[in-house]
């Protein structure tokens, strides 16, 4: 046998193994992806996406299985993990159905973790691949809508608690003026009660020193004293001469003869 025929009998082998490497690839991830399916269809959504796992890790088109993990993630109320394969899907993905279709479920995964913004980015993503999706139509019309009652309650709650801060802030001046209207009260009634005591004070003075003065028409003790000795040495006197007169009486009485 030639070399050349050698060679072309080499190369049809190795394209020949190739196909049958690629065939058995092929049947491996669609039973992966049926039986994923099957659990999936059961309501057993963690074993669909192990199932799922281990045929992308079998095929070399990712597209189907990745897509049916994020399900899976997201019957699994995973809605965070199922955002972010839907999210790295979107990117890969080339054909505008399924493009729409993968931004459709990221904006449904987003909407589940109230992140309206982001869910309404998504759907409109969607709606740019297939305006006539009108699936699509509801669920952005019905994030933007929840969006709106959202920013609207948060300005109402801004505006409550900057109402309950004025109302705080009038509280704590009124709060204030009240002090400071009771520290004027205060010290208003202890330079009352000061000026009482000073005037007390001063009554007691006046009257001590009342107490200490002669008073009109009155004498002191000492004067008293000394005018009692007055008429004491006085009345001595008197009866000193008083009876010096009855001696010299009685010194010049007549003697009567019978």
């Amino acid at each position: 046998m030639s070399s050349l025929k050698m060679k072309h009998l080499l190369l049809i082998l190795t394209f020949f193994l190739s196909f049958v490497q690629m065939s058995l690839f092929a049947q491996k991830d669609r039973k992966y992806i049926r039986e994923g399916n099957k659990d999936f269809a059961s309501g057993k959504y963690q074993d669909a996406e192990l199932s799922y796992r281990k045929a992308l890790d079998k095929t070399k088109d990712p597209v189907k299985p990745s897509f049916n993990i994020g399900d899976a993630l997201y019957k699994q109320k995973k809605f965070e993990d199922a955002a972010g394969q839907f999210d790295k899907l979107a990117e890969t993905e080339t054909d505008k159905e399924s493009v729409a279709r993968t931004y459709h479920n990221l904006g449904n995964s987003y909407l589940q973790t109230n992140k309206l913004k982001e869910s309404i980015e998504a759907y409109k993503n969607a709606l740019r691949k297939n305006p006539y999706d009108m699936e699509t139509k509801y669920n952005l019309a019905y994030a933007q809508e929840k969006l709106k009652e959202q920013q609207k309650k948060q300005q109402q709650n801004k505006d409550k608690n900057k109402d309950n801060k004025d109302n705080k802030d009038k509280n704590k001046n009124k709060n204030n003026k009240n002090q400071d209207k009771n520290k004027d009260q205060n010290k208003k009634n202890q330079d009352k009660k000061d000026q009482n005591k000073q005037d007390q004070n001063k009554n007691k003075d006046q009257q001590k020193k009342q107490q200490q003065q002669p008073q009109p028409n009155q004498i002191s003790k000492e004067d008293a004293a000394r005018i009692l000795q007055a008429l004491a040495n006085q009345e001595k006197d008197v009866q000193k001469k008083v009876k010096k007169a009855k001696a010299q009486k009685a010194k010049v009485k007549t003697t009567i003869n019978w």
